[in-house]
């Protein structure tokens, strides 16, 4: 084909045509990028976006988040290198709540503002939320920044009592069968303790968000029991974790909240397809409330027990099913020792009760001006420190506890730890050396190299 000088100008307006729309797309991929943001994260366990658990306590947070960062600029150590990881770490957070915003105050050139905040760390962060702040120190993750902003957006600061003296399981206690892990993840949480002595206080003290009463091995004394029904009949809230039938003196506030317990213990032959105990319970069906709702997480309860609830309506109660066990098992009409071990026993019809088997319950009621709730469970095992990493246990705990306290926008599945893996490659070494000059020299070389063959090979052609 011959080419004119009209062609050429044609093919050179082409050109420059093709020219301009690919830099005004460059332009306006470049004015896009800046204003939209989109993330995809291919780690194991989504390490640099945020968990579902941390997106949920952001959505109930309506105000600004400040945070601070008291950083030095001078130490090779914890200087612009920390600064970018904060930004970086904040930015996750930025991305689902805009109104976050940082700051950075380095303490050697403003040492006032450092000592007037307390500040007594290299990399101290304060946190601001809603007229409240906590401090927090380096290093951090997104479980410690999240439980942070869970405690600086929890609106009830009163106590969580414990009954105490008649062996329960204690909140703050070290052995297998306490509930010291839990109270700890409590702690975290902003939550406080309270531990009254009934036998001398003239009530249970009304200033307490609840009252928890786990599993008494000796019988609550009947001046005590007074007390406890007398607080309730106030309208104070409880959480009552059973280890059995066997009330411990405590029958007159069952027959209050109409609480029945079985004496036979719950049999599930789905345990044996984990090797486990037939006494060993699994859940994974909840009923439709707050406290079980969109709760996902399979849950164990070793040695559980039925729990009805027929609370009288002329109190006003709603009761409410939470937990369901054993959908491949039954109620053992005949009483099984706890801790038994080796147990072989065979569903009998007619006097077995079929599962799934309900044993949680919780009741709700309008008292006065405020909501009353008790949530009554028919074991405590599953939040003892042997279970309660086992499943969603920790979880469902947080949940009731929350649920009690009032906290009903706080009730959400908590964020989990990591648990992929970072590849170190030691400075120094050969793939330390390959990967280096090779990202750095090798591979643009090729890189260019294979571009002018194309181009050559093209202009050949």
């Amino acid at each position: 084909m011959k080419i004119n000088r009209k062609l050429r100008l044609q093919l050179l307006a082409q050109n420059w045509m093709f020219v301009l729309v690919f830099l005004a797309l460059i332009v306006m991929l470049g004015y896009l990028s800046s204003q939209y943001r989109w993330t995809r994260d291919i780690t194991q366990a989504n390490r640099n976006i945020l968990t579902q658990g941390s997106v949920n306590v952001l959505k109930q947070m309506d105000g600004d988040i400040n945070i601070t960062v008291y950083a030095t600029k001078d130490d090779a150590n914890n200087g612009d290198t920390f600064r970018k990881g904060m930004l970086d770490f904040v930015a996750r957070y930025q991305r689902e709540k805009k109104n976050i915003f940082i700051t950075f105050v380095n303490p050697s050139e403003e040492p006032k503002l450092a000592q007037e905040a307390g500040v007594k760390v290299d990399g101290e962060t304060i946190v601001e939320y809603n007229k409240r702040s906590e401090h927090i120190n380096p290093p951090f993750a997104e479980q410690e920044m999240t439980n942070l902003l869970v405690r600086l957006s929890r609106t009830n600061n009163q106590p969580v009592m414990y009954l105490d003296g008649h062996g329960e399981r204690l909140l703050q206690g070290v052995k297998n069968h306490d509930l010291g892990e839990f109270g700890k993840q409590l702690e975290s949480k902003g939550f406080k303790f309270a531990n009254p002595d009934l036998t001398i206080a003239q009530e249970v003290p009304a200033n307490g968000s609840m009252l928890v009463i786990a599993a008494p091995q000796v019988d609550v004394s009947a001046v005590e029991a007074k007390k406890i029904k007398a607080y309730i009949e106030a309208g104070g809230n409880v959480l009552w974790l059973l280890d059995d039938d066997n009330l411990r003196g405590l029958q007159e506030v069952a027959d209050y909240l109409g609480i029945k317990v079985s004496p036979g213990m719950v049999v599930d032959r789905t345990a044996e397809q984990y090797g486990a105990d037939p006494k060993m319970s699994f859940a994974s069906l909840y009923g439709d409330h707050p406290v079980t709702r969109n709760f996902m997480l399979r849950t164990v309860f070793p040695e559980a027990h039925e729990v009805d609830g027929r609370a009288s309506d002329d109190l006003g109660w709603k009761v409410g099913r939470l937990i369901d066990v054993a959908q491949n098992g039954w109620l053992e009409s005949d009483k099984i020792p706890a801790g038994a071990q080796n147990l072989k026993v065979r569903f009998d019809h007619g006097k077995d009760k079929p599962g799934p088997i309900n044993i949680g319950v919780a009741l709700e009621r309008q008292y006065g001006k405020k909501g009353q709730r008790v949530v009554v469970i028919g074991n405590a095992n599953f939040l003892a420190n042997t279970f309660i990493t086992n499943g969603g246990n920790l979880d469902l705990g947080i949940n009731i506890i929350n649920w009690l306290a009032g906290d009903d926008r706080l009730i959400t599945i908590q964020p989990m730890p990591l648990k992929d893996i970072n590849i170190n490659i030691p400075s120094g070494s050969i793939a330390a050396l390959i990967v280096g000059y090779g990202t750095q020299y090798v591979l643009p070389v090729v890189i260019l190299i294979a571009g002018m063959f194309l181009w050559w090979k093209r202009r050949k052609a």
